[in-house]
């Protein structure tokens, strides 16, 4: 069967390219069921939740019962009360048996058939009665799997459902019951109660308190993302460098599952492979940023649901704005509820202690979604679509006659503006002066390494052309001199001669303008506004 790279549904590796997950899902068995552990797989849309469930169902069926439930396959009607659900949950489980090998599956299934047909009006605590009672008697121990949980997160009956389970689990040791129950959703089931009850209530207050705390890392690393792409090469024998090509699409992703298989998709399917004259650089740098910009252009629910976020958690948007344009750090910290949605959702991570966003397409993303909330209003941006052409010759991007110009925009619309505004705000004016120029060509991202309070760089691809900018507030001359021996060494990791600098100066002597140094071999192109 021909293979292809999959962004939708679960991976199949009969029908899929994908990382390979054996030693994850060989650690989820030995560190979590084998030892009768209750545990959520919570963490982004998309992230392989359901892949991992479907290959651990598969890993652990010799040795145990698993029955696979998806709450997204029950209606919202099935929640409105307890014996509702109580009926539409065996119901379920009754078609979770059918892909059951065991000897003694009938009897299991004729405890389930009787539940339903005696107990016309039985809930949930009749319900687990006859689930401890096919606990009792199953010849293996049986683990009980819910994908898509947060399907059913804003129903009462649910937070009753979970609170029996936790009883029953603190007296197993006398009452038969799930050897491991395991659900997997976005949200983190203590943030179901944040869900159901008003604001004046306590939060945290979820009945899945017994949960053992899963921190198995389910992203890929790029000698994963190697491992794919090894795959793919031995089936297209393109010729490219496997190597340089897993790491590329890691820098970019961090290895964000579906955002790694989007890159692979684009260039495998979406961007024409006879533009090229060498197969092998099907697979080059310049096509991996080609496919990035088309996936940071798409509406795909990834980013659609990151947009809803946003709208939904205010102060989770402004720590992000804070943190994309003027450098504020946030220590991470989980019992902060900004720091836990962003983490959860999986915009952002901790990285030695600090909060910060999870990767560079994320980080664009945002940038472009900040930036174009602000765009149509923003004076110096209009002056930039205004003298777009000025800024290309030849096909190619003149950055030095960009940062010229950016200096008498923003001199001109800005230099009477307080220091604290211009600290605050300027990065984000030569973002919005820059965008419209690149636009459709070109793409930009953060350095998030270097971000902080006072120093920004912006590495800009255009055209196969890559500009490194670094953005600084002006403290002086030692610092300045630290901040053009920091820029040195930045070109020297990306084997440039040139480098650009713009520095926000609130020294009132100073001279704005442009100017070039010469420090070594390498010359720094340095405007001051």
């Amino acid at each position: 069967m021909k293979r292809k790279f999959n962004i939708t549904g679960f991976c199949n590796p009969q029908r899929h390219y994908m990382v390979k997950i054996d030693n994850r899902v060989k650690k989820i068995k030995e560190d979590y069921v084998d030892y009768g552990s209750y545990f959520v797989i919570n963490r982004g849309r998309q992230y392989g939740k359901t892949t991992t469930l479907r290959a651990l169902e598969e890993y652990l069926k010799e040795e145990y019962i698993v029955l696979s439930l998806d709450f997204q396959e029950i209606e919202t009607a099935s929640f409105a009360d307890s014996i509702v659900f109580s009926h539409t949950f065996a119901k379920k489980l009754l078609m979770a048996f059918r892909f059951v090998e065991a000897e003694d599956r009938e009897n299991l299934q004729e405890l389930l058939i009787n539940f339903k047909k005696d107990s016309v009006n039985g809930g949930l605590d009749e319900l687990f009665e006859c689930l401890s009672s096919i606990c009792e008697i199953s010849s293996r121990p049986i683990v009980l799997m819910i994908d898509e949980v947060d399907s059913a997160s804003n129903n009462q009956v649910f937070i009753d459902f979970l609170a029996q389970l936790r009883g029953y689990y603190l007296k197993r040791d006398k009452t038969p019951i799930f050897h491991s129950v395991i659900l997997a959703g976005v949200y983190d089931i203590k943030n179901l109660k944040l869900k159901l009850r008003p604001e004046s209530e306590h939060q945290y207050n979820s009945p899945w308190n017994i949960a053992a705390k899963f921190d198995i890392d389910m992203s890929f690393s790029s000698s994963g993302i190697a491992g794919m792409l090894e795959e793919y090469e031995m089936e297209h024998q393109t010729g490219m460098d496997i190597t340089a090509a897993a790491e590329e699409i890691y820098a970019y992703t961090a290895g964000y599952p579906v955002l790694v298989s989007s890159i692979c998709k684009y260039i495998d399917e979406d961007i024409p492979v006879k533009e090229l004259d060498n197969p092998s650089k099907a697979w080059s740098k310049g096509r991996i940023e080609k496919a990035v910009k088309k996936i940071l252009i798409d509406n795909v629910p990834l980013f659609e649901s990151m947009i809803r976020h946003l709208d939904t958690y205010p102060s989770m948007k402004q720590m992000f704005h804070a943190i994309l344009f003027q450098g504020s750090e946030f220590a991470y910290n989980p019992d902060t509820k900004e720091t836990n949605l962003a983490c959860m959702f999986g915009y952002a991570v901790n990285r030695e202690g600090k909060l910060q966003i999870a990767n560079r397409i994320f980080e664009t993303r945002l940038y472009n979604y900040f930036l174009s909330e602000e765009e149509l209003s923003s004076t110096i941006g209009n002056m930039a679509k205004r003298d777009k052409g000025y800024f290309i010759c030849n096909g190619q991007l003149d950055m030095d006659i960009i940062l010229e110009k950016f200096v008498v925009y923003f001199n001109e619309i800005y230099g009477e503006n307080d220091n604290k505004f211009i600290e605050a705000y300027g990065r984000k004016f030569f973002l919005l002066y820059l965008k419209p120029i690149i636009n459709g060509i070109g793409n930009y991202y953060i350095e998030a390494q270097t971000r902080d309070a006072r120093r920004t760089d912006v590495i800009v691809d255009y055209c196969g052309e890559q500009f490194i900018v670094e953005l600084k507030i002006w403290h002086g001359n030692e610092y300045n001199e630290r901040g053009e021996k920091q820029l040195l060494d930045y070109l020297e990791y990306y084997h440039k001669k040139i480098g650009y600098l713009i520095s926000f100066n609130f020294n009132k002597n100073k001279k704005t303008g442009v100017n070039k140094i010469a420090l070594g071999d390498k010359i720094i192109v340095e405007a001051v506004v």
